[in-house]
Parts: C-alpha cells; sequence; structure tokens
C-alpha cells in the first residue's frame, strides 16, 4: 500500500555496468552496498607474503513522499563483518559481511511490551572472494537477507549474478538480531547468472506494452508449461527459479529477469520444452507475437547455445 500510494517508491533496477556508486547512492538507486576488496603480496618465488580486506559496507537511504514534501531517511550501518583470511600455498580466500538496518521504520508485532516494534527489519549480504598467487580470482555471493533483491558486480563493475527468489514476508517477521550474520546464522544465497541485454530490452516491452501481462504464481515443483502442448505465451521471470527440460532431460535453470517460451511462437505454436519451478515462482506473460520477431529469434538463438552447453 505504501508503495502504490507514492509514499514509498520501488527501486529501478541497478545499471548493467556498476559506474561510480558515489553517484548512485546519492541518487537514492540502492537500498545498501558490499564492496569486497581485497590484496595479496606475492614475492618472485609466487609465495604468498601478505593479504589483507579493502573496501566495505556502504548504506543508502529511503526518500518519503507525503504531502508533497520530501524527506529522506538514513540507514543504519551495523560493523562490518570479515573473517581472518584464509590462507594456503597458493591462494588467499577472503569472506565479508556488510549491512545494516533500511532507512524506513516500520512496525511489527512482538511477543512483549508494548506489542508493536517501530524498528525496520536488517539487510545484509555476505560476498567471498578468493586471489591466487597466478592472478586469478573467483567471487560469490554465499548468504544474503531473503529481501530485497541482491545484484553482484563483477571487478570490472559488469553485472553476473543476482540472488533468485525474494521472501518479503519472511524477511519482514524474521530479519532481526540473532537471525541475521550478527547474531548467530546467515540465510543461504540462491544465485542466477543475470538475463542479457536483450532480454532487459524485451521485458521492457513485455511489462509496458499494449495489452497488459498476466502474473501468475508457480508452487516449487509445479509444470507452467508442458512440452507438446500447445501455446504462444512467453513468460518473464519476475522472481524464484525456472527449470527447462526437454524429454525428461534438465536442461539449464533461469532466474529473475529471464524471459522464456519464445521457441512455441516461432516453430509452430507447440511447446518444445517444459518449464518447472525449482522455486515458488512468480512469472508475467503475454501472447509472444505482441513482441519483434527477429529479437525473439535472437533469444532463441542464445537459449539453444545454452541448452545444449555451449558457450
Amino acid at each position: 500500500m505504501a508503495f502504490d500510494a507514492g509514499f514509498t517508491h520501488y527501486d529501478d533496477p541497478p545499471p548493467g555496468e556498476l559506474g561510480d556508486i558515489e553517484e548512485l547512492r546519492a541518487g537514492d538507486r540502492f537500498r545498501f552496498a558490499n564492496v569486497l576488496r581485497a590484496w595479496i603480496d606475492v614475492d618472485d618465488s609466487g609465495r604468498i607474503t601478505g593479504s589483507g580486506y579493502g573496501g566495505g559496507g556502504m548504506m543508502g537511504s529511503t526518500t518519503v513522499n507525503l504531502g508533497g514534501l520530501h524527506y529522506r531517511f538514513q540507514a543504519v550501518q551495523l560493523p562490518d563483518l570479515q573473517r581472518d583470511p584464509e590462507s594456503g600455498d597458493t591462494s588467499v580466500h577472503f569472506v565479508q559481511t556488510t549491512g545494516g538496518r533500511t532507512g524506513l521504520p516500520a512496525p511489527r508485532r512482538v511477543r512483549r511490551r508494548p506489542f508493536v516494534q517501530w524498528q525496520a527489519p536488517l539487510v545484509w549480504t555476505t560476498l567471498s572472494l578468493t586471489l591466487h598467487a597466478d592472478g586469478r580470482s573467483e567471487f560469490a555471493m554465499t548468504g544474503a537477507s531473503p529481501f530485497p533483491r541482491h545484484w553482484v558486480y563483477d571487478g570490472d563493475g559488469q553485472l553476473s549474478h543476482k540472488s533468485g527468489l525474494t521472501d518479503f514476508r519472511d524477511w519482514y517477521r524474521k530479519s532481526f538480531g540473532r537471525h541475521s550474520p550478527w547474531g548467530d546464522e546467515d540465510s543461504p544465497a540462491l544465485v542466477t547468472v543475470v538475463e542479457t541485454a536483450l532480454e532487459r530490452s524485451l521485458s521492457v516491452q513485455l511489462m509496458h506494452g499494449a495489452a497488459k501481462p498476466r502474473i501468475q504464481r508457480v508452487r516449487a515443483g509445479d509444470t507452467l508449461v508442458r512440452q507438446g502442448e500447445p501455446g504462444t505465451d512467453i513468460y518473464l521471470v519476475l522472481d524464484g527459479v525456472i527449470r527447462v527440460e526437454r524429454d525428461g532431460e534438465r536442461l539449464a535453470e533461469y532466474g529473475p529477469g529471464a524471459l522464456l517460451g519464445e521457441r512455441a511462437h516461432l516453430e509452430g505454436g507447440v511447446r518444445t520444452s517444459s518449464l518447472v519451478a525449482v522455486t515458488a515462482c512468480k512469472v508475467a506473460a503475454v501472447d509472444a507475437g505482441q513482441l519483434d520477431r527477429s529479437a525473439l529469434e535472437e533469444l532463441s538463438g542464445g537459449h539453444r547455445r545454452e541448452d545444449s552447453g555451449q558457450a
């Protein structure tokens, strides 16, 4: 209700390329950021002689509109949690958790007096980074609050992954105190590869085209479309993870932002594969005929490479 009334707003999707993170924060473009940087020293023989962390957490703000007035609530940052670097013979592993309390206090019921607490839930991510003596590196998001959605950028500032499932209800009720990394638990992160630039462009057309998309919820394990059945709808994954199967073989899994189902429209109106919900999902659907055919052909070509295991 607060979003629909204009009291506060949904964030625009972050850019595909990170750019100046301070500029994004000043523009109220994110709730918080976990900036994990690290370094290692390597001598002439390839032996690691030193290591350490850089970067840290950054909190955003929440802008509220009320009666023509705009007020920005600053979030509260909690101490960064940096594990001691784990050093091996040829690499060092770093793990960092950052986050805090979102900017706008929100009421929630509690079991003790006064039975209502005006305190926003916590948000966080846990990132890992491994630096090798030969210059290689690997990174991952290993934990995250169940809400909001988290975007992950690589060392060059390119969007690479995002969290595949959000759970507002669980986050709003439980993400406090001991139910957080500053207590005694973290929440595992379900991470998916990000959508392509073509999918981002087509998703805008799908959501804002002439026909209003149909929003559908799918339970984990249910089949959204079945191979061999008729159909020409194309689906945009809004939340959750969907698996593509053909002849009983599991081909690929896709998360938020992915567009699926275009081949039936391009190949005679019959589903060439099944779409099965790996988690609870929310999808938006329109008839594929509303989208540009040449763009759908390009999208289908990319899916064929992914389904066959090609790069």
